[in-house]
């Protein structure tokens, strides 16, 4: 006689055991929404909300914070694939701004705030550092000459017959001795 209730109890129990990730994995579209960075004085965004119609992916703008509607800003298309349309604005002064996107189909995409902060200048150190007096000029041997062609075709002529020369001088070494 066959015994089947262990078999039926490890099918229940691994239904049950996946269950939870069945369900945590459900949502697998992104979320609509924009992401913006700012790398000095560029303003970048990024969505993957738009879809393509006639061409276009849609429309990003840029506004400070005495503009009032999506018009009065720095408007770019957006480009990009269908899995990730992106825009940007260069040349962007320090500030408080707000993208938003708006794809060709009319829907927004989504509104983000960003704070543009100034650029940090270079420093210089006050005094040159003393350099040695022509010391070890490591590394800088024949770089600094600039050799012509004769010498260039005449030094790999020379490679080329050491290489042919040491091939024969194996290649007979590896030969047995013939009286």
């Amino acid at each position: 006689m066959r015994n089947s209730s262990p078999v039926l109890r490890s099918g229940l129990t691994v239904a049950v055991a996946a269950l939870p990730l069945a369900l945590a994995a459900v949502p697998a579209v992104a979320a609509p929404g924009i992401s913006v960075s700012t790398t000095g004085s560029t303003v970048s965004v990024t969505t993957s909300s738009c879809t393509q119609i006639n061409g276009s992916w849609g429309t990003a703008s840029l506004l400070t914070s005495s503009q009032g509607s999506f018009a009065q800003g720095r408007q770019v298309t957006l480009s990009g694939t269908s899995t990730s349309q992106s825009a940007a604005w260069s040349n962007v002064s320090p500030g408080t701004y707000t993208v938003i996107v708006v794809c060709s189909d009319g829907t927004t995409a989504g509104t983000q705030s960003v704070v543009v902060s100034t650029a940090p200048s270079p420093s210089r150190s006050a005094s040159p550092s003393a350099s040695p007096s022509r010391g070890v000029m490591g590394g800088v041997g024949g770089s600094t000459t600039d050799y012509g062609t004769v010498t260039l075709v005449a030094g790999g002529t020379l490679v080329g017959a050491g290489l042919l020369g040491t091939a024969l001088y194996l290649r007979r070494r590896n030969k047995p001795y013939r009286l």
